[in-house]
């Protein structure tokens, strides 16, 4: 793009006339179910906080007593003299939690996926990246300067046709556990065989599962019993499920030093505040030791799901906290959003480039906070509006 004012205007006027704008809502209210939303309440099916710990009083408590210890920014980056107690205590439970020898934090999971793939992946060595990854993996892909194929989505007989023809020595699959957009899984198990087939590195972006998947919580790996010597790399994002913000990679020992030695995203930047981490510490502890709020997210999923058959809404195949409702058009997902909002229920349009096209959606996610009573609102709202 040249720096011309007139280019820049065509470009805008562009997008806001194809559908494809974007603006954000204003919220003037804690991340919950019933928000105020550019000043109107709002029963929203929006947010990634899955088990409705983003408001949760022991999580603000450990919030604000870190806080008042240690003052709101860490000051410099983990390397320097920003790296606190909490900090490392965080690190600490996150590798017991999720089974693996030792978590490095990120501030964000977009920092956490360029950095590693980056450290990791040279110039001749190949990725091999889901057609349907999260835009922080295919940027990571590209920036690392590797060659990078696109195979289609969850065929892992697409996948294994690439190797055939591979040549590099080094090479990594690259994968999400949850698809942020059609709320299905990754298969994990037959990536897991091919990684070790290939002597292949395998890094599972596991955001939209971690907390809400497997036993206790700790996502699509545990869920699918896939060890640390199958899944070499597993990122996870603290802003969804846990509640808070941030990112880590958990891995083995000899992976977390060679990522702390090489990683400029982690190298080169201020660390989270440590009442973040504080925080984040008190969402863990909740999440493993109230699996009820799985289990009461898993009766909304199934709620809403038989609702929608029953009125001959369909569904994405999914069975997660994400349930896409495709429509097509841009301008239609448009229309019907506004629609439910005029009605007071905020179901976010997903449009291109974020979806292909013609695969324009309305993206509901569910929350343990939400009531079996706003989800018979969402489906009455739906039936009319749809």
């Amino acid at each position: 793009m040249q720096n011309n004012p007139k280019l820049i205007k065509a470009f805008l006027q562009e997008k806001q006339q194809s559908h494809l704008y974007r603006k954000a809502h204003i919220s003037q209210s804690p991340q919950q179910p019933h928000m105020r939303i550019n000043g109107k309440l709002m029963l929203t099916f929006c947010s990634n906080d899955y088990l409705g710990l983003a408001n949760h009083p022991e999580v603000l408590n450990a919030f604000k007593q870190a806080a008042d210890k240690y003052g709101v920014g860490s000051g410099a980056a983990h390397l320097i003299n920003g790296h606190s107690i909490e900090h490392q205590k965080l690190e600490e439970d996150l590798a017991e939690f999720t089974g693996r020898d030792r978590a490095l934090l990120f501030s964000t999971g977009y920092m956490a996926n360029l950095g590693v793939v980056n450290a990791l992946m040279k110039r001749d060595d190949m990725i091999f990246s889901d057609r349907l990854n999260h835009a922080s993996l295919i940027d990571a892909g590209l920036l690392s300067n590797a060659k990078m194929k696109r195979y289609i989505h969850n065929n892992i007989s697409a996948l294994q046709k690439l190797y055939i023809k591979n040549t590099a020595k080094n090479t990594m699959i690259l994968s999400d556990g949850v698809f942020s957009m059609d709320g299905d899984i990754a298969p994990v198990k037959q990536l897991a065989e091919i990684a070790k087939q290939q002597n292949a590195w395998l890094m599972i972006d596991d955001a939209h599962g971690f907390g809400t998947l497997g036993e206790t919580g700790a996502g699509l790996l545990e869920q699918e019993n896939i060890t640390q010597q199958e899944a070499s790399i597993l990122m996870a994002t603290l802003g969804k499920a846990i509640g808070t913000a941030g990112a880590f990679i958990a891995g083995s020992h000899e992976l977390i030093e060679y990522l702390i030695q090489t990683t400029r995203t982690y190298t080169y930047t201020t660390a989270m505040p440590p009442a973040i981490a504080a925080a984040t510490r008190a969402s863990l502890k909740i999440i493993e030791h109230e699996g009820e709020r799985r289990e009461i997210l898993n009766q909304h999923i199934q709620q809403f799901k038989k609702g929608a058959n029953e009125l001959g809404i369909e569904l994405m195949p999914s069975d997660t906290a994400i349930q896409p409702i495709v429509v097509g058009s841009t301008e239609k997902a448009i229309k019907t959003s506004e629609q439910l909002q005029k009605g007071g229920v905020l179901v976010t349009a997903i449009r291109p480039p974020t979806v292909p096209e013609g695969t324009a959606r309305l993206r509901i996610t569910f929350s343990t906070a939400h009531t079996t009573e706003d989800i018979a609102i969402l489906l009455t709202a739906l039936e009319k509006n749809l």
